[in-house]
């Protein structure tokens, strides 16, 4: 790179750092070509992105953000994820180093609040915003749900009596 494509780069890291709410450092060495081209696929699925990016131009893009603490986790051969869903990036970091021993995740941080692995690992046990979305909507339908069910069963009822009679009379007839 250039110096040119390098300040480009940094511009760039640095506006995806101002706006994005949670950031994951990994180890990434000894991951084949084939894991990393899964995990993007997987981070994406996920709505977040996955980005081996050199350590003093990170760190020179992290300067003057909110995720300025992690820069001591920048050593050796990192990784960066990072996604609007703190919950999203977290899950999907956490499942891939719990399938794959070579992916190590060494900390992150949620705005200003630096993370450790721990803390990281806490985080992707909280259910996503999709899925708390879905609980929301389905706490609202169930009383909806139920008032339907409620109004409808008498004529549920009525017409299981008619449908009685009209076999009796069938019966009978016969």
């Amino acid at each position: 790179m250039d110096r040119s494509e390098k300040r480009a780069f940094v511009a760039s890291l640095a506006s995806v750092f101002a706006d994005t709410s949670m950031v994951v450092v990994a180890k990434y060495q000894g991951l084949t070509v084939a894991d990393s081209t899964d995990l993007r696929r997987q981070m994406r699925a996920a709505g977040a992105s996955y980005k081996v990016a050199k350590n003093r131009l990170a760190t020179l893009a992290l300067d003057g953000t909110r995720f300025q603490g992690i820069s001591p986790l920048l050593k050796g051969p990192t990784a960066l994820a990072w996604s609007k869903d703190p919950v999203a990036v977290a899950k999907t970091a956490v499942e891939f180093a719990r399938k794959n021993d070579k992916f190590v995740i060494l900390g992150g941080a949620l705005g200003n609040q630096v993370l450790d692995p721990n803390g990281v690992k806490a985080l992707s046990e909280l259910p996503s915003l999709e899925e708390l979305r879905a609980r929301l909507v389905g706490l609202i339908q169930t009383p909806a749900t139920r008032i339907a069910g409620v109004l409808q069963a008498p004529g549920g009822q009525l017409a299981r009596v008619l449908a009685a009679y009209a076999k009796k009379d069938e019966a009978e007839a016969a």
